[in-house]
């Protein structure tokens, strides 16, 4: 089975502030805004919501194939990592006129995040010469990123009978309505973040119960209060989160999670026991500083699965 991941590949400005952001805003004064962060440290890492998740499934064993547009940068340090993970880059487009998408990410002590981004080639969608390698009985996920592939592959997908993930995250407002609606209709599971599932309704006019007449799961991810999973017809279920030894940096926490969640549906898991082995990618990247510097082995990973929530089923 093959793993496809629609999504970005970008460089990654981190930059940690010290303090908590509420505590630099005036509520009266939110029309005007005009706020200066220190910034505690700052550094370059690889990125992208498809880089972050291929990373994390190539530890998991599993080899992903990248969809996305990149600039020239690319070819060079974040190329050769990639390879030397053994990911699919077949579906990467290189344009050597561009640079490659860019996120300039401000995080504060609480986990909140403030981010800049410019998508530079991602604005140039994925080659469609390489979707022959779409087949039935493979899985995908569809990441933010470039909007027109974000449009064409969840159609792409139904019609080659794969499943599929939506998680259109940070590109929630400049999707329209219309194609959220479509990408929903027949998805596996969409997933996002409290904020996120709340923007998702209010863009689509949708409550949590209407979305769950489209897709057959929707997963809303709280940080450290878990995930919760919501299925139409039963009971939410709250997967906690595993204990951490300490908050490095938050900014990946999501995609890792992604990756944990494909492993599990693609072996053949329920989706409590894939949002688990997601939740555990997660913890070792919000440890590390980046969001593609942490690195498990499969017995570290079995044993943290077990300290937190049983046997480990991989």
């Amino acid at each position: 089975m093959n793993i496809h991941v629609m999504g970005s590949v970008a460089f990654d400005r981190i930059m940690s502030y010290k303090g908590n952001f509420e505590d630099l805003l005036l509520p009266d004064k939110l029309h005007m805004l005009s706020v200066v962060f220190l910034i505690d440290r700052i550094e370059e890492k690889r990125g992208g919501t498809a880089g972050n998740v291929a990373y994390n499934l190539a530890m998991l064993g599993e080899q992903a194939r990248i969809y996305c547009s990149v600039g020239y940068d690319f070819k060079g340090s974040y190329e050769k990592a990639l390879q030397n993970m053994n990911i699919n880059l077949d579906g990467i487009r290189v344009l050597e006129e561009q640079l490659t998408a860019c996120a300039y990410i401000t995080a504060d002590q609480k986990g909140n995040q403030i981010t800049g981004f410019s998508p530079a080639a991602m604005n140039t969608p994925a080659d469609p010469s390489v979707f022959g390698a779409v087949k039935s009985g493979d899985f995908g996920i569809v990441s933010p990123g470039n909007i027109e592939d974000m449009g064409r592959f969840p159609q792409m997908f139904k019609e080659k009978n794969v499943p599929y993930i939506y998680d259109p995250g940070q590109q929630i407002p400049v999707v329209s309505k219309e194609s959220h609606l479509a990408s929903i209709e027949g998805a596996k599971i969409l997933i996002g973040n409290d904020y996120e599932i709340a923007l998702i309704c209010e863009r689509t006019e949708c409550g949590k119960a209407d979305l769950l007449e489209k897709a057959e799961y929707v997963l809303t991810t709280l940080g450290e209060g878990g995930c919760l999973i919501s299925q139409k017809g039963k009971d939410d279920i709250l997967v906690p989160a595993p204990k951490i030894s300490a908050l490095a940096d938050p900014t990946g926490a999501g995609d890792s999670l992604r990756a944990g969640l494909l492993k599990g549906l693609t072996s053949g898991f329920d989706v409590e026991t894939s949002v688990k082995l997601g939740s555990i990618c997660a913890a070792f990247c919000i440890e590390k500083y980046g969001t593609q510097e942490h690195y498990f082995s499969m017995e570290s990973f079995r044993e943290r699965y077990k300290e937190n929530y049983g046997p480990c089923p991989l």
